[in-house]
This record gives C-alpha cells, structure tokens and sequence, in this order.
C-alpha cells in the first residue's frame, strides 16, 4: 500500500493531474499565449497591406485567402466549439488578446476598475454593436476590415489593461464583444475547477501542503472561494491547488444551467441569448442570402427615384463606414449599408421577441410569476443558440471550400444532425429546470409545449438560411 494512502489521502485522478500541471506549467503556456500573439498578429497585419486576390487565387497559394480561411473557416468556429467541450481553455492558454491585456496591465497604471465599466450590459451591448459593424464592413471578407474590427479590439483591449488593475484582465472580464458568448457556452462544460468549502476553511489554520498559503493571480478577476461554475473561469490552472481546495473536476453537463441556474441567471443573460445570439446573430448570417432584404431594398430604392432623393443611392461611404471595394465590384451604398442595419436590429427585435413570449409563457405554467424562472428557463436555450452561431459561421468555412471544388454532399447531414442534437439537448436542459419549480407532470409538459414551441422558432431561421431562401 502506497505511503499515500496510508495516509488516507485519495490520489489525485487524471483529470486533477492536469490541472496542476497546467498549475507548474505556467511558464510553458504563458509562451503558447506568445507563439499565438505572434501568429494573430501575422494574419491580421500582413494580409491588409496586400492587394486583394483575384479570380485565379486559392487557399493554398494566396496569403489573403488562407487568412480568410483560418480566422472565419477554422479559428472562430472551432473556439466557440471549444467552449462547450473544454470551457474557456482558449481564454487561459491561447487568447491573444487576453496575454496583451494582461501584459500591458503589467506595466500600466494600476487604476481601480471605475463603475461604470462594472455594468453588467456590456457584454450584450458590445457583442450587437460588433456583429453589427463587422457587417457594416464585411468583415468576413476583406483584410482591412479584419484589421479594423479584431486589431481595434485588441488594440483597446490593451489600453485597458494599461490603464487598469495590475496582472489583470480587466477588459476581458467586463469589455470583450465574446466574453458574454464564451461565459454562456463554458455552463455546458463537462468539467470546471472545483472549489472544496471545508478544505478552503481548513487552510486558514493549516495552511497549504502544510506550510503558508501562497497567494496566486487570478487574471480574470473571479473570487475563486465562491467560484460555482465555469462561466467565469478562464482555465488557465493556476489555481489547481491554491489552499488545497481547488481541483480540476467532472460534472455534469447540465449541473451549471440547471442547478446553479436560478442563483446565476440575469436579465442580461436573457437578452444575450434570446437578441443577441437568436436575434442579431441570425440577422447578421441572414442578409446575405435573404430574398426579403432584396426585396425591401428594391421598394425603398423605387420610393427614393420616385421622390427624386437620389442621395443614399450614391455608394460615397468610406470603406470604414461601408463596404467599399470598387475594384471588387463590391460596394455598398448609404442605402445598402443602411439596409444592413436595419435588417440586422429588427431581425433581432422580431425572433427575440417572439423568443420571450414564448419563454415567459413557458415559464408561467410552472406557477406563480417570477422574472427569475423566465431568465432560468432562457438558460435551457444555450446549446441552440450555440450551434447556431457556429453553423452560422461556418457558413463562410464551407463557401471557401466550394469555391475550391471540395466535395460537399456531408454538409447537409452534419447541418442538421448538429441542429438535432442541440434540440434535445435544449429540451433535456429544459425539462430538468421544469423540474425545480414544478414537481407534477401537468405544469411541467404544458411548459415544455411553449418551449418547444421557441426551439421551432429558433429552428426555422437555420431553415430559412440553408434551405428557404435558396428555393
């Protein structure tokens, strides 16, 4: 019998095995982050000082395109599938921005984080106006635009940092366009750092491994003796330890929506899921391949010639206001990129609306009214929204990959497989939260209705997309 467990100390699993070596390996991912930056830095910088590609270029002889490739093909899609299956390893190990914003704080003023930065809307509010604005400018498609939209965020996330905390991320943990994105995804994660009450309280008298506790930098500012979930944690492992009360655990997937759901929900959240990811995502992937944009967009133009108002036909907007690339035929006018806007919001208003109702009316056959059941139910709704933003984005993976002639027939089958499974696994999460406020079948199934009712909502823009606008 090992001296460890003579001891009666249980040996570590696997899985905290890993947490601390990420815990003694700090100096090993603190150079990925680097090598990272490095990378980013290459494929936002260089392929904007490049003439755009021509008509005879391909992914594997043209630096624009493969940058195309990488970050909307590859990069983004896969950190959003990342979340849900790792939690936010890409924020701890290999975010760019994070390893830039905490380098600067480093070396930065110090200031205290002032309230108004504090706002719990921030990360909604920042998510619409950059998806808006990224399609302003066509993001996916030209360099200067990538320069512009993700070079800005990293540009200001790093003014943040030098302006505030000291080894923080501040602007991670309040500013950055994704983290409300990454902090929902990161709830359906398998496992988490887990936090033992009863250890944390022995360290006060006992100390760690038997000596003084050493205090450690928690970069995304989470208070690690109340930390619940993983929607906060970047997992980058340098707590795996602390106190020896903190380990690396498996968990059920379900166990931050629907058990620490009521206590974490927030009407903010709500507003993410159902007008951010289900509203204003869905109208940024929708436009491009709506018959109604075209159509509106014909009646407007014909009501400004037959009112002699020729102005907002003229395509005289900078390329960062609108989309202006003349040498590529593509050009927005004030109306197109006004158009853009507009489709944008009132998509979201139209299918987070419809969204709430349906929620609130879910949430009102489970008894009495409480605003928290609602924001708890909205929760069950995360691996829709999820895979919808990925099939969104992947959306551009799959048009780079047909323009190169790759054969595609799959693609129809791993669509609707992933929306399949994210559909049960959205009525699973559901039926779970039913069961915390209501215990007979009756409340519970008239609930589940409603709810379904939302996921057919949610479904049928991924219908229109894939399938309904192209008939």
């Amino acid at each position: 019998m090992s001296s460890m467990m003579q001891q009666g100390v249980q040996a570590p699993s696997r899985l905290q095995q890993a947490g601390q070596w990420m815990q003694r390996h700090g100096s090993t991912i603190r150079a990925i982050q680097w090598v990272v930056v490095a990378v980013y830095a290459f494929l936002i910088l260089v392929p904007a000082v490049m003439p755009l590609p021509d008509g005879s270029a391909h992914l594997w002889n043209n630096l624009t395109l493969a940058a195309q490739f990488v970050f909307w093909g590859i990069w983004w899609p896969f950190v959003l599938l990342s979340m849900v299956m790792l939690g936010r390893v890409w924020c701890g190990v290999l975010c760019p921005e994070g390893a830039l914003t905490e380098f600067a704080s480093r070396f930065g003023r110090g200031r205290a984080i002032p309230h108004w930065m504090r706002w719990g809307g921030w990360p909604f509010v920042a998510f619409g106006l950059t998806t808006i604005y990224g399609q302003m400018v066509s993001v996916y498609q030209y360099p200067k635009a990538v320069l512009l939209v993700l070079g800005g965020s990293t540009v200001a996330a790093m003014i943040i940092g030098a302006l505030y905390g000291r080894e923080k991320r501040v602007w991670c943990k309040y500013l950055c366009p994704v983290n409300g994105v990454f902090s929902l995804l990161a709830r359906l994660a398998p496992f988490h750092y887990k936090v033992n009450e009863d250890a944390w309280r022995r360290s006060y008298t006992k100390g760690e491994h038997g000596h003084r506790v050493i205090p450690i930098n928690c970069a995304p500012l989470v208070p690690l003796r109340n930390m619940k979930g993983a929607s906060d944690c970047h997992m980058c492992g340098r707590c795996s330890g602390h106190r020896d009360a903190i380990a690396l655990s498996w968990r059920s997937p379900a166990e931050e929506v629907v058990n620490l759901g009521d206590k974490a929900a927030n009407p903010w959240d709500t507003a993410l899921i159902l007008y951010g990811l289900l509203g204003v995502a869905i109208g940024a992937f929708h436009w491009t391949v709506s018959t109604w944009f075209v159509d509106l967009k014909q009646i407007f133009a014909g009501w400004l010639i037959d009112h002699d108002i020729l102005w907002p036909l003229d395509a005289t907007a900078p390329w960062f206001l609108f989309t202006h690339y003349p040498e590529q035929n593509d050009v927005f006018s004030w109306l197109d990129g006004t158009m853009v806007i507009g489709y944008i919001i009132a998509t979201g208003l139209v299918y987070g609306t419809a969204l709430l109702a349906l929620l609130a009316a879910g949430a009102g056959m489970l008894g009495a009214w409480d605003t928290k059941r609602l924001h708890h139910l909205a929760l069950a709704l995360i691996p829709i929204a999820g895979v919808g933003v990925f099939l969104g984005l992947s959306a551009t993976t799959v048009s780079l990959l047909r323009a190169e002639h790759v054969p595609l027939g799959w693609v129809t089958g791993l669509r609707l497989g992933l929306l399949a499974g994210a559909n049960v696994w959205s009525a699973w999460l559901a039926w779970r939260v039913t069961g915390r406020y209501a215990t007979n079948l009756g409340p519970r199934a008239l609930s589940m209705l409603w709810f379904v009712a939302a996921l057919a909502v949610a479904d049928s823009a991924w219908y229109l997309m894939f399938w309904g606008f192209s008939r």
